[in-house]
């Protein structure tokens, strides 16, 4: 094997592009995820080859794999990746002191329901620590912290999130968030002390976006109470949500971090015989989890 070139700088950046490119599958998602042209992607999967040896990925019928030794290089390039976000860390805290911005990314929800109490207690425990939040959703949001402009990443365990042993991130759990039934004040079951999904069968729906986390979960919940829930609206804004339950436009499922100031005519209920949830962790670069400030915020948005 060759020495990798003398630009350590290059080299990191084109390990990178390789790491990028075994997560997307393709060069031209590995391109639009790195604002890059796929000609740039490939130029440089080929520099890295050109300097190591040997292949690193192989074309498989009309697809760009990778080989054996480039999966090999990756499980390396993991674990010096991991290293420097440690070594980061350690020096940007090397005085002991629990000051310095801290970077959070997360969905609208969370920004709602977890993040303003953790927040509280974290200026009262760490009053030079300062947090900077921003929105940000799956796969962006993990854009955004491979990239390095994000420190901490909050997200729902589905779709566009990583995977629990996907060797890039430290992750931790943050625990369920159980969505109850939220019907107008005037429905037949409003008075129940928890609603069997049943009894909801011939009502109108709300749900998220088709193929969201929360949509999956109403239409998994719905079936496994035996029907198929008539979608008469798809809405992601959860304000719009409870407001076209409480004027009668339809029934939810309703998060519980997203129940706050509900409004007048809309009550929530509890299901009955199940509970249907979401589960939501937080990510740090592998690496970063021995950062004394990114601990004591992990820490503080563990406790709900």
């Amino acid at each position: 094997m060759k020495p990798l070139s003398h630009d350590f700088m290059d080299d990191l950046r084109r390990l990178r592009v390789l790491r990028e490119f075994r997560e997307r599958g393709t060069v031209t998602a590995t391109a639009e995820a790195l604002h890059l042209t796929p000609s740039a992607v490939s130029q440089q999967l080929a520099g890295l080859a050109h300097d190591l040896g040997f292949p690193i990925t192989r074309k498989d019928g009309r697809r760009i794999v990778l080989t054996p030794r480039g999966e090999a290089l990756l499980s390396h390039a993991d674990a010096v990746f991991a290293q420097l976000e440690h070594a980061r860390h350690d020096l940007q805290t090397f005085d002991e002191t629990l000051r310095g911005t801290v970077r959070i990314g997360a969905f609208s929800t969370a920004l709602a329901g977890l993040l303003p109490t953790a927040l509280d207690r974290l200026t009262a425990d760490y009053p030079d620590l300062v947090v900077s939040i921003r929105q940000s959703e799956p796969p962006e949001l993990f854009d955004q912290l491979d990239a390095g402009r994000l420190d901490i990443a909050i997200a729902v365990a589905f779709g566009g999130s990583p995977t629990v042993g996907d060797p890039r991130y430290h992750r931790v759990e943050l625990g369920a968030d159980v969505l109850d039934v939220a019907v107008p004040a005037g429905h037949p079951h409003a008075a129940d002390a928890s609603i069997d999904l049943r009894d909801l069968a011939t009502d109108s729906w709300i749900t998220g976006s088709p193929g969201g986390c929360c949509a999956s979960i109403t239409a998994t919940a719905c079936a496994a109470a035996g029907f198929t829930p008539d979608i008469r609206h798809h809405v992601d804004d959860w304000l719009a949500v409870t407001q076209l339950v409480a004027h009668g436009h339809g029934v939810a499922l309703l998060p519980r971090l997203a129940q706050q100031n509900l409004p007048a005519g809309l009550i929530v209920r509890p299901v009955a015989n199940q509970q249907p949830c979401r589960h939501l962790f937080a990510a740090v670069q592998e690496g970063a989890q021995g950062s004394p400030l990114l601990q004591a915020v992990l820490t503080h948005l563990q406790t709900r």
